[in-house]
Order: C-alpha cells, then sequence, then structure tokens
C-alpha cells in the first residue's frame, strides 16, 4: 500500500535529512508538513532518551519499541494518515527503512523485517548517500552530545544495510514507491534544488 503525499528522507546520521527537511518545508509552509521519528510522543521521547545514552534496553526491546512508535506516527491522533487526509504533504524524517538498516545492525535482519512489514509505503523515498566517514565529521562538528549509534563502526555497518534495503526496493517495480538517491555530499543548496527538481517532476 502506497501513502501518496507521503514523503520519507533517509540517511545515516549527519546525512543531511533534517536540514532538507526544514528548507523544504520553508520553501513552501502551506503545502508541506514535516514530521520525524522517533516522534514526540511518549514513546518517541522514551526511544530518544535511549538513544542518547540515559539507560539501555535489549536491542530486541528497541525493535518493537520503534515499531509501536511508527504506529502512532502513522494512524494515532494528528498522525500522518490524519495529515494526509486533511491534504496536507506530509515529510518525515525517517520511517521504517531505518529500522530495517539500524535495528538489523544489533538483532539481525527478521525481527525488524517483521515487525515493518505491515506499514505502508511512502510515495517517495529519497536516500541521502554519503560517505560515514564524511557523515560522522558533520555529527562530530556539532560540539553536541552523541548518540549511541554514531560510532563509525555502527555507521559503517548501518550504510551498508541501508544500501541493501534500498536496493532492494528499487529493483521492485511493481510497489509503486519512487526511490531517488540524493548525492548528500553536495553543498546543501545543490541538494535542496535536487529534490525540489524531482518533486516538480
Amino acid at each position: 500500500m502506497i501513502l501518496k503525499n507521503f514523503i520519507v528522507f533517509e540517511g545515516i546520521d549527519g546525512a543531511g535529512t533534517s536540514t532538507q527537511i526544514k528548507k523544504l518545508v520553508e520553501s513552501n509552509p502551506e503545502k508541506y508538513i514535516a514530521t520525524a521519528e522517533p516522534t514526540s510522543g511518549p514513546t518517541g521521547k522514551f526511544l530518544r532518551s535511549m538513544l542518547g545514552g540515559e539507560f539501555h534496553v535489549d536491542e530486541k526491546t528497541n525493535a518493537y519499541l520503534f515499531a509501536a512508535d511508527r504506529c502512532e506516527h502513522i494512524y494515532g491522533k494528528g498522525g500522518v494518515q490524519e495529515m494526509l487526509a486533511e491534504g496536507k504533504t506530509v515529510v518525515s524524517d525517517r520511517y521504517f527503512f531505518s529500522s530495517m538498516a539500524y535495528q538489523s545492525v544489533s538483532c539481525g535482519k527478521e525481527l525488524p523485517k517483521l515487525l515493518n512489514s505491515p506499514f505502508p509505503l511512502p510515495e517517495y523515498l529519497f536516500f541521502f548517500d554519503i560517505d560515514p566517514e564524511i557523515s560522522l565529521g558533520r555529527v562530530n562538528s556539532r560540539n553536541e552530545k552523541k548518540e549511541i549509534y554514531e560510532k563509525i563502526d555502527m555507521q559503517k555497518k548501518t550504510a551498508a544495510l541501508y544500501n541493501e534495503v534500498i536496493s532492494e526496493y528499487e529493483k521492485d517495480t511493481e510497489s509503486g514507491m519512487k526511490v531517488i538517491r540524493v548525492d548528500a555530499t553536495k553543498s546543501i543548496e545543490e541538494v535542496a534544488a535536487f529534490i525540489k527538481a524531482k518533486l516538480s517532476e
């Protein structure tokens, strides 16, 4: 199932997804509305605390929690489906593709794939392709507290799994989802122009 007017930006930490979503929404605030995973709801806040290293949960528990938060993101009050029904174009900073990359590193591919298989696909998936060394350099330059996954070994493994996942969907011509790879090493302005051009097509 495809959710019309639902757009997802995916990529490893430091790829620039948050920056580009902000620019896209600012370019036309009447049309676009931004969301993100983890969400700002109770489960999402719990996950953000965990990602910040405040406490530890088993990686399988982690996979279930991300799926639960995603369910609220799509189907809950004020969620994606509700916003789409109001005529908005929803742009999400990450979706289940990130779980199939990040969680697969720590607990294997089967559980994330199983938990996320019922979720609908976005109409557009923009995958921000970037070398982990470059993206982590961006993260380090922020001088902010790092999240638990923001380590080079983890980012390299996640980038490889992301490529596997995205490649599978690129080959699936019957899904109806448009997969677009973004050269995330380019300047903010160049990436923004590329995204706008693809959406205008």
